[in-house]
């Protein structure tokens, strides 16, 4: 599928975080914590779809349903409010990171390619802290579109949740470079040092 006909989603307040940071062309969304929307990507790689239908659950999160359509494998990912990627998202920003991971996984099975779809499902990941599996969805991402400034953002945030501020403030000062004058990237370096003082005067 053309990269002409990858989506940019549109500036809104959503309750979710970037994650990590978890995504700049276009601008993401603020969250509660001031990070910006995982789920919006500024996607440069292909989108593909694959026929292979998907029913792995999550443990955890018994008897949830789809909503109908969910599963199908639209032209274009997330285009169907009912698609895996479309339901996923709508799990992340009510808070539902069990079933946000399930439908994020969903559809990075159903779809390999598509970017958005991993960066969700490393953001639920964090939410969980599964940190573990949300470095192999990371990778995927980087594999897909590269280290660009919205997937170092995610990462730093990510590093800051584990609580290696070394290592995020070093990925939150690559994405800075990358992007100077993003905000969503400056205010998680300010969150990074407010961290990093009351680390200091618990210690």
């Amino acid at each position: 599928m053309s990269v002409s006909i990858v989506r940019t989603f549109a500036l809104s307040a959503a309750c979710v975080i970037w994650l990590a940071g978890c995504e700049t062309t276009s601008t993401p969304p603020l969250t509660t914590s001031g990070l910006a929307d995982p789920l919006t990507p500024n996607l440069d790689a292909q989108t593909t779809t694959t026929p292979d239908d998907v029913t792995s659950a999550v443990p955890g999160t018994p008897g949830a349903e789809k909503p109908s359509g969910a599963g199908a494998a639209p032209e274009l990912l997330g285009s169907d409010p009912n698609d895996d990627l479309s339901v996923a998202k709508k799990y992340f920003r009510q808070g539902g990171f069990g079933l946000a991971e399930r439908y994020f996984r969903r559809a990075v099975e159903l779809h390999p390619k598509n970017a958005e779809a991993w960066v969700g499902l490393a953001a639920s990941y964090d939410r969980l802290r599964r940190f573990d599996l949300a470095d192999r969805a990371y990778n995927q991402v980087l594999k897909l579109i590269g280290p660009t400034p919205e997937v170092l953002n995610n990462q730093g945030y990510s590093y800051m949740l584990r609580g290696d501020y070394r290592r995020a403030r070093a990925t939150l000062l690559a994405a800075k470079s990358k992007s100077p004058e993003n905000p969503y990237i400056r205010n998680n370096l300010e969150l990074l040092a407010e961290s990093e003082r009351k680390a200091k005067t618990v210690n």
